[in-house]
């Protein structure tokens, strides 16, 4: 293992009817003007948010929303929230819905306590507000980014063409409740869950080759992920499955994965630069490099390759390994061509090109890539 500091920030209430049984009481602790924050209403047709604002009201709570967080969040949305928070003076903001809310309102949250522009503070600058973020908490209805256990958000700054992330604070807690996932139509549900499988490959990925107790967690939710969107390719309304997999995916983003280790984030990193071009599902750009990207390295970790192989897919050995995660992809109905992605810009070289030469490069992966080897990596997708 390598030296770590952990520290974990976000309490959990998990399980069904956890909104009803906890988030009055989780709420009680912060003022009373509370933003709402979702995306484009499909709560609002599962009775999700009508049980919210009830919960809301009882609780004595000031309700302004905010709505229309769109799959790939853009700055833009956040200065907008940031605008609204401000003008109504807002307590606490409230996230439902997946990643990309929760991220949006992350952000969200830090913008509007400062003046400065936290784009040009964070990535340009290389500076962190000094000042607390409005304090917030996430109710998930679509898994698998694991953003309410962790500060980091990825938001695309459309302007300048590049999806990356920013920092903020963690919520304070998350609800966890499986059946507020039952309406997700279920494309986005294998896609979430296969954003949750790539967490967990590229941090056991990275390069720490020391025995360590993160590797060992990070196989077993592997194989748990790949073994319960299995089993919702049988049954999608398993609420069991969904429920473990809204803990896989919370466990591979809650750092505990990464303690103690160096983590391998090349094909977010390549994924991330693909949305901002293209703004394409995060997921299914996912599952189209991820294959593509592991036969160019595998012979740079092959024993870990092996052990992922075996304990994963109970195949032999490293490229039976990335050939069983090829056929998952399929078997799980996710793309694994760039033609296949739905996407607004047509994906051509030159796109792919571009892809290339702007994303970032990770240096802590098995081996460090060229640009030209990731366009390469890019056009086997094409």
């Amino acid at each position: 293992m390598e030296n770590f500091v952990f520290e974990y920030a976000t309490k959990v209430y998990f399980g069904k009817g956890a909104a009803k049984e906890y988030l009055a009481k989780a709420l009680s602790a912060y003022g009373r003007n509370v933003m709402l924050v979702y995306g484009g209403g499909s709560i609002k047709k599962n009775g999700i948010y009508e049980e919210l604002i009830g919960i809301l009201k009882d609780a004595g709570k000031t309700v302004t929303e905010f709505s229309g967080i769109m799959p790939n969040p853009t700055y833009t949305k956040v200065q907008e929230g940031a605008a609204l928070a401000k003008k109504e003076k807002i307590d606490f903001i409230l996230a439902v819905g997946g990643g990309s809310v929760i991220d949006c309102c992350k952000i969200i949250a830090a913008q509007a306590m400062i003046d400065d522009d936290l784009w040009e503070m964070e990535i340009e600058r290389h500076q962190l507000p000094s000042v607390q973020p409005i304090p917030m908490g996430a109710i998930v209805t679509a898994s698998g980014t694991g953003a309410e256990m962790n500060g980091g958000a990825v938001i695309t700054n459309q302007e300048k063409k590049i999806k990356t992330g920013l920092f903020s604070a963690p919520p304070r807690f998350a609800i966890l409740d499986p059946e507020y996932t039952k309406s997700v139509p279920p494309m986005q549900v294998f896609s979430g869950a296969f954003d949750t499988l790539s967490h967990a490959m590229e941090t056991y990925f990275g390069r720490s080759d020391r025995d360590n107790v993160s590797d060992d967690v990070a196989l077993a939710i592997m194989r748990n992920t790949v073994v319960n969107m299995r089993r919702l390719l049988i049954d999608i309304n398993d609420m069991q499955a969904r429920g473990n997999l809204m803990w896989d995916s919370a466990m591979a983003e809650n750092g505990i994965l990464k303690v103690g280790r160096l983590t391998d984030f090349q094909v977010h990193q390549i994924e991330h630069q693909l949305g901002a071009f293209t703004d394409c599902n995060h997921g299914q750009g996912l599952a189209v490099i991820h294959p593509a990207y592991y036969r160019h390295i595998v012979k740079d970790a092959e024993e870990k390759f092996t052990r992922f192989a075996k304990i994963v897919f109970n195949v032999d050995n490293a490229k039976a390994g990335i050939d069983a995660l090829a056929d998952f992809i399929r078997e799980c109905g996710l793309p694994t061509k760039m033609g296949q992605l739905k996407s607004k810009v047509e994906i051509t070289p030159d796109v792919l090109r571009k892809v290339a030469d702007t994303c970032n490069i990770i240096k802590c992966n098995p081996r460090e890539l060229s640009r030209d080897e990731i366009y390469e990596i890019l056009m086997e997708c094409l």
